[in-house]
């Protein structure tokens, strides 16, 4: 498998950081929309039932000042003279547009505040409120209908006049349809809004936005669909402009009209967007600049390994060169020496050579034990590698450590082949390690078998392989190095404290 190469590395480092900050701070801004929905929705229906409230306030005051005017004696009588009087101190409180009119069961006009001449006025237009009135014997609320004097949109109310306890007149008050409009424009909130006064049908009567294209038009769709089902909800509507809205309604009871507000949902989705587009480029921002920071330490980390490799390169190069001295001098020095003598020295220079070898392939950053091993003993185990048994874990081994071992193995191989298990074709070796924790820091034990070797007695006295065994492992491992001269086989002991690799 390919290795990823180290700025992509901390590339994907930078990403994997930074982008889950940004998803997080994305979902801060969604779940901020979502209450900020929640919030407008309950504002939305807080803002109908105070219309609504309003509404129903403003038209009981109404409906109050005609029944004080259905207790006169002179609408009782007929007196539509001198009753004149008394309707325009009515009509004074709701400007020239409002109109009182008296009409009979059969919606004869018999008084109206507009014109004294009854004689002329036709009959009502509205007459199933005329005789709603008659039937119920209570005030009653209109729908948006066409006057028959004015022939303008009005609104009605109307309340029974009651002599000895029998429906007599109908009194009908059709107030300014600006009323209505003053008060939605005085309770909307802000230009983002839409409001509305429906009657019974739907139809709107006061508007805002747009009053003079929608009054007399019926309710969006999406809001006429919903709004008999239940007398007050919440819901996503359409304009009559089109406009997407968060809207409420609530109906009254009292004249069954139906007051709606919605808020745009643009107005929400808006500050949404412009987050999401602030957070994305924080984020980027803070992403290019992590990964501008990722190339360039993966530069510099670079152009370090590359001068590290350098200096490793060039320190091969010297230390081979020393062992080419030193094997030269060697061989000047002990020309007169014997063969034997010349091999053993020879042998353990190789033996530190293979030991540099392996560490320059690892760059210098120690090694593993089996590998050491493995480089000290391939020369004896060419012929028949079946000889050799390792067991044991993966110990990896500090560049000093891994020099000195190779080292102590090389003597105990070179023994075994000169007077052990590896002198004769039919002889193993057995090399089993361990890691011993303690307190002071791990510990390697290393365990040398041998058997099938020729008949082991323990020697008069110790060469210098044996003291170069013992030294090493006491003074430069810090550890101890003994061995058993047992009739099957000779059985060597290592045991050297571990330091930390890297």
């Amino acid at each position: 498998m390919r290795k990823t190469s180290l700025p992509v590395r901390l590339a994907l480092l930078v990403a994997g950081t930074t982008l889950p900050l940004i998803v997080f701070a994305a979902v801060l801004v969604f779940n901020d929309y979502e209450q900020d929905r929640k919030d407008a929705s309950q504002r939305v229906l807080e803002t109908v039932r105070s219309i609504r409230l309003v509404l129903d306030a403003e038209m009981q005051r109404m409906t109050g000042g005609l029944q004080v005017l259905t207790l006169t004696s002179t609408l009782r009588d007929g007196d539509f003279d001198n009753f004149r009087r008394m309707a325009s101190g009515f009509l004074d409180q709701y400007g020239p547009d409002g109109v009182v009119l008296v009409a009979d069961r059969e919606g004869r006009q018999l008084f109206s505040s507009v014109t004294p001449d009854t004689a002329s006025l036709p009959l009502r237009y509205n007459r199933e409120i005329v005789e709603k009135v008659f039937a119920t014997k209570s005030p009653s609320y209109s729908n948006l209908f066409i006057g028959a004097v004015k022939k303008r949109p009005i609104m009605t109310v109307e309340v029974p006049v009651l002599r000895d306890g029998e429906v007599v007149y109908d009194i009908s008050f059709s107030p300014p349809i600006s009323l209505f409009q003053t008060i939605i424009e005085k309770q909307r909130p802000s230009e983002d809004w839409t409001i509305s006064i429906f009657d019974g049908k739907g139809i709107n009567f006061a508007r805002i936005p747009n009053p003079h294209e929608t009054i007399g038009r019926r309710a969006s769709p999406s809001l006429y669909a919903e709004m008999f089902r239940r007398p007050e909800a919440t819901l996503q509507t359409v304009s009559l402009e089109g406009v997407a809205l968060i809207t409420s309604y609530a109906r009254s009871s009292l004249t069954g009209w139906t007051v709606a507000a919605g808020v745009a949902e643009s107005s929400l989705v808006g500050p949404l967007w412009r987050n999401l587009a602030i957070t994305s480029v924080i984020g980027s921002v803070l992403l290019l600049t992590g990964l501008a920071f990722a190339v360039r330490m993966a530069t510099a980390i670079a152009r370090g390994e590359m001068l590290h490799g350098l200096l490793i390169d060039e320190l091969n190069h010297r230390v081979k060169n020393t062992l080419a001295i030193l094997q030269a001098i060697a061989a000047q020095t002990f020309r007169s020496a014997s063969k034997t003598e010349r091999e053993k020295f020879e042998g353990r220079l190789g033996a530190l050579a293979e030991a540099h070898n392996l560490l320059s392939t690892e760059k210098w950053q120690g090694s593993g034990l089996r590998d050491v091993v493995g480089r000290v003993l391939q020369p004896y185990l060419l012929n028949n590698p079946e000889r050799l048994r390792m067991s044991g874990p993966s110990v990896p081994l500090s560049p000093r450590l891994a020099v000195v071992l190779s080292m102590i193995v090389h003597e105990i191989a070179t023994n075994a082949a000169k007077y052990g298990a590896l002198s004769n074709d039919t002889g193993t070796i057995a090399l089993d390690w361990e890691v011993i924790p303690e307190n002071a820091g791990p510990k390697l034990r290393l365990i040398w078998t041998e058997a099938g070797g020729p008949h082991v007695s323990a020697p008069i006295q110790r060469g210098f392989g044996s003291r170069l065994i013992e030294r090493s492992a006491r003074d430069q491992l810090g550890g101890e190095a003994t061995v058993d001269f047992l009739p099957c086989g000779v059985v060597y002991t290592v045991i050297c404290k571990l330091e930390p690799v890297g």
